[in-house]
């Protein structure tokens, strides 16, 4: 058998250990591989590895841990976030992008912002312009965030997935798990004081927990260093307004942290 490994499983291998570093696992072990072996029928073929192709795989594994452990090193943050939308590229990682996604959704905003937000997903206005929270239920967030003391160009907005599920459904568990390294990549050069998680589908995936929004509202979390609080999704405003008055307790919680002053308006 050739020694050559097979460009299909090189590709996985390199996308397998790709992502292990994107979530920060850089070490990694390897069990011993037992050779092809064929029944005395030659009924079947067993497909493991050879170790002449183990020893190619064991290369392979080596030469990326050996790599710098992150793109994202430079001390300049927009230049970080241009670097993970690089890495991102017209990403293929997950079964989004056979399912009519028009264009990754980055991120936007202050890249040294002290206050990010962090939303569930695209919808159709997102994935049209490129840019997170843009149609109705981005324009109810920047009048929220008018109303703090701050504008969109203050904050860093994101999402935990970056393409548009098919009609707006909520993203499945594989596809948070797929995309979210980027995004918390992103959290890490942004550095921000605080963090606010809009609805369930992101305070889940972020907390790893599974609670009603009564149940996470209204306290603050660490998340890798960083606090969180977790309020209502713009969009669930907009069908339920009585909810507004709740999401603003929690958006005046934020801002006494952030050291912001609480004007006494609610805001619309």
């Amino acid at each position: 058998m050739s020694s050559t490994l097979d460009p299909q499983l090189r590709r996985a291998i390199v996308d397998r250990v790709r992502y292990y570093r994107d979530i920060g696992i850089y070490d990694l072990y390897r069990k011993p591989v037992p050779t092809v072996q064929q029944t005395a029928q030659n009924e079947q073929t067993v497909t493991f590895t050879s170790h002449e192709t183990a020893a190619d795989t064991r290369q392979l594994i080596e030469d990326y841990s050996s790599m710098p452990k992150s793109k994202t090193s430079t001390s300049d943050p927009a230049s970080a976030l241009r670097l993970i939308r690089e890495d991102i590229g017209d990403c293929t990682r997950c079964r989004l992008h056979k399912q009519g996604r028009k264009q990754i959704v980055f991120g936007v905003g202050n890249p040294r912002a002290e206050l990010m937000f962090i939303g569930e997903a695209p919808g159709a206005d997102e994935d049209e312009k490129g840019e997170p929270f843009v149609g109705r239920a981005g324009q109810l967030l920047t009048n929220m965030i008018k109303a703090m003391g701050l504008s969109r160009e203050d904050v860093y907005i994101a999402n935990i997935i970056k393409c548009r599920p098919p009609g707006n459904r909520t993203p499945e568990r594989d596809e948070c798990e797929t995309c979210s390294p980027f995004l918390f990549r992103q959290i890490e050069v942004v550095k921000p004081k605080v963090i606010v998680a809009l609805g369930a589908v992101a305070a889940k995936t972020l907390l790893a927990v599974n609670a009603s929004m009564g149940e996470l509202r209204g306290r603050w979390y660490d998340f890798r260093n960083t606090k969180l609080a977790v309020t209502y999704h713009p969009a669930f405003l907009l069908r339920d307004p009585r909810q507004k008055k709740e999401t603003w307790k929690d958006l005046q919680m934020v801002m006494k942290e952030l050291g912001l002053a609480v004007p006494k308006p609610v805001p619309e």
